[in-house]
């Protein structure tokens, strides 16, 4: 056997493995982040492929494209699949990263940004606090192997070189998209009405009260009411992770059947 049968029996299979496995690294949460070494990720993203290729390869016979473009394409369709994955889970983590920034908005922290070593980018307070949170208990749940657990299973449900892409994947993505606000919406609801009612109260005052100036008491209220009702909501807060986090499985798999 000659080194190209060789590329095209093994090898190529072998790179369409790991580009799968990349794909998760580019977007995934944790495993994604900014602030680990690219090198380093790639590094990881070897080694599972040499851990997987074993058994992929001995599971079925998988025939690489022989032309060029053929395995261009299969190469960009196993990046996207792996992609698809470290999608929905970022969706999640993005969903909380909105409410903190509505919560910001209302509590008068809106102003004071942070920069995301993650992410690279610039996050308000109380929304750093929550993707910070999040992210900690995503970890101590063992939420990256469950995310590890998912590429492995995406073999199974969608072996290689079998994707189908269709309309229902584009009116899918964009649901999960849509989710960051909804979710947002729901998590930063319990301050954004503990400050509409801060807000209904000050007006209350101003009217019975006209010489009170209501925005030099107004402002610190509305902070010291928004830090008091996210502390209060934390151990809430803590339980819907959960529910999130177990949306977030659901979703992967919902990804992946629409690919079949």
């Amino acid at each position: 056997m000659d080194f190209y049968d060789l590329l095209q029996n093994h090898a190529a299979v072998f790179l369409l493995v790991m580009t799968r496995v990349s794909g998760l690294f580019l977007i995934a949460p944790f495993w994604g982040s900014q602030n680990i070494p690219v090198y380093f990720r790639a590094g990881i993203a070897f080694v599972i492929t040499l851990v997987l290729f074993p058994v992929i390869d001995q599971r079925t016979a998988i025939e690489a494209p022989v032309s060029v473009a053929g395995y261009t394409l299969a190469v960009l369709a196993e990046l996207f699949i792996g992609w698809l994955i470290g999608f929905v889970a970022y969706v999640a983590m993005m969903a909380v990263n909105m409410s903190g920034k509505i919560m910001d908005m209302q509590a008068g922290f809106s102003v004071v940004n942070e920069m995301d070593p993650t992410s690279n980018q610039q996050n308000p307070l109380i929304g750093s606090f929550l993707y910070y949170l999040t992210l900690i208990v995503f970890v101590v749940t063992n939420g990256h192997h469950m995310l590890l657990g998912a590429l492995v299973g995406s073999f199974d449900s969608l072996p290689l070189l079998e994707m189908n892409l269709n309309g229902g994947l584009a009116m899918l993505m964009v649901d999960f998209t849509a989710g960051i606000f909804v979710t947002g919406m729901k998590i930063a609801m319990p301050l954004t009405f503990a400050i509409l009612l801060t807000n209904v109260s000050l007006g209350v005052l101003a009217r019975t009260m006209p010489q009170m100036n209501i925005f030099v008491v107004g402002i610190p209220m509305q902070i010291i009411i928004g830090v008091f009702t996210v502390g209060i909501i934390m151990p809430f807060y803590v339980m819907f992770l959960d529910v999130l986090f177990n949306e977030m499985y659901g979703n992967i798999s919902i990804a992946l059947r629409a690919l079949q």
